[in-house]
């Protein structure tokens, strides 16, 4: 099936489960409900990572603003993906992120980017399971692709932190 294809199914999809004609309409609402508050926090993370790049210091700065801002694109990159999907679910994206925390402690930088990747990961898995019960497996499998790059990403923060002297 083509890309316009998948499109238009995914919107009559989005209308019958609206009209009741087909998915249960609160099934498909908290879906997108989902998909918005994962999208909050790829907000998050693309404003944090910006942040912690220009704000780290020490020995390790440019290291480390490296790393922050070598993350940035994925988390673009996942952002857009999940508003295009909001869109093509019949929702509107969220356009704030969740709550950022700032610190100028590089090493509370990296406990927050792994909390974060790890809380991530979480809800992906969440919204994976979602997506396979509402019967959306390209859903599913991109969602999968996405927690492999959290996961990747939470991994890296934790090997930064292995035996970080404080």
């Amino acid at each position: 099936m083509g890309k316009g294809a998948r499109k238009e199914k995914e919107r009559n999809e989005a209308r019958e489960a609206e009209s009741g004609n087909g998915k249960p309409k609160g099934d498909v609402r908290e879906l997108i409900a989902g998909l918005n508050e994962d999208l909050s926090w790829e907000f998050n993370a693309i404003i944090s990572y910006r942040l912690f790049a220009s704000m780290c210091s020490g020995p390790y700065r440019q290291e480390l603003r490296q790393f922050f801002e070598s993350e940035i694109p994925d988390e673009l990159a996942h952002a857009m993906f999940l508003a295009d999907k909001i869109v093509a679910f019949g929702g509107t994206p969220i356009t704030g992120p969740a709550p950022v925390q700032i610190t100028t402690d590089n090493h509370r930088m990296l406990e927050i980017a792994l909390k974060a990747e790890r809380d991530t990961v979480r809800r992906y898995t969440e919204r994976a399971e979602q997506a396979a019960a509402l019967g959306e497996v390209a859903l599913k499998v991109r969602l999968e692709d996405l927690i492999v790059d959290e996961t990747h990403h939470a991994e890296e923060i934790d090997r930064i932190l292995t035996n970080w002297k404080t």
